[in-house]
């Protein structure tokens, strides 16, 4: 019954995970273990991890699962895993973004596949956030190898501005064990929150109310579309469990298809 009650009046959204993130013999035997409980997958494509049988294993293993198919793309940077800063001209961005989405598109039409969406990593992620100029320009690049892709980002004024200016669909983001600040921002010099009670709380806070809590101790309104869940967290898999007793996932486009009457 208490599960029946939190359902109600809750708004529908997508739970994400990374795959592919392995390269040679360095293989991520976690990330796995979240793809039962996620409606969309986001599959690095070979600059920041992902090699060809990395991918074909991710890609076949969300084909199985059923589950939405996105390009988790990064900077060219397998030794950092992404993770460090890169200043490149706009050119250099753009053929970037275009030749990992590309990349994927080609791999995954080879097994009847297509994928809906791309998400930024690493480094390139928090810059998009941060720098509105560095997410246009992806923005550009990813309308350029398909005007249906969704852009993945994180949560933001900047996001919704670029969606409307570069017309182009965007999925908002928000991380549960992240810290925000008043402005909704994720504050990425601030330690993960590993707590999973915590996450939940702020879950369901999230799904009724539209708010994530901030380093300010207040609340922020927040446009979510999408709740990303990290392997990387020592409590990924209680949380991404406990997730799904309080919210079923579905993918974005989905979703918003249900939401508009297209289906049931």
């Amino acid at each position: 019954m208490q599960n029946v009650i939190e359902r109600k009046n809750i708004k529908n959204i997508d739970f994400n995970c990374d795959l592919a993130q392995s390269f040679g013999i360095y293989k991520n035997s976690s990330e796995y273990e979240l793809l039962d409980y996620v409606s969309s997958v986001n599959i690095a494509c070979g600059f920041h991890a992902g090699d060809p049988i990395a991918i074909k294993e991710a890609l076949l293993a969300a084909k199985n699962n059923n589950v939405v198919v996105g390009a988790h793309i990064g900077y060219d940077d397998i030794q950092g895993f992404g993770y460090r800063p890169m200043d490149l001209e706009e050119d250099e961005l753009e053929a970037l973004v275009m030749y990992q989405v590309g990349a994927l598109m080609t791999f995954a039409k080879a097994y009847n596949m297509e994928i809906e969406h791309v998400r930024p990593h690493g480094a390139l992620y928090r810059k998009a956030m941060e720098d509105i100029e560095t997410s246009r320009i992806i923005a550009k690049a990813i309308k350029k190898c398909s005007q249906w892709l969704v852009y993945y980002g994180a949560a933001g004024k900047n996001l919704s501005q670029i969606a409307e200016e570069e017309n182009i669909q965007v999925a908002h983001e928000v991380h549960l064990e992240k810290i925000y600040d008043e402005d909704g921002n994720i504050v990425f010099s601030a330690k993960d929150l590993e707590n999973t009670d915590i996450s939940i709380s702020r879950l369901k806070d999230l799904l009724h109310n539209s708010r994530v809590t901030n380093n300010a101790g207040g609340k922020t309104i927040v446009e979510a579309d999408t709740i990303h869940f990290s392997n990387k967290l020592s409590n990924a898999k209680d949380l991404i469990i406990a997730a799904n007793e309080i919210v079923s996932p579905l993918p974005y486009n989905y979703k918003n298809a249900m939401e508009s009457g297209w289906v049931n």
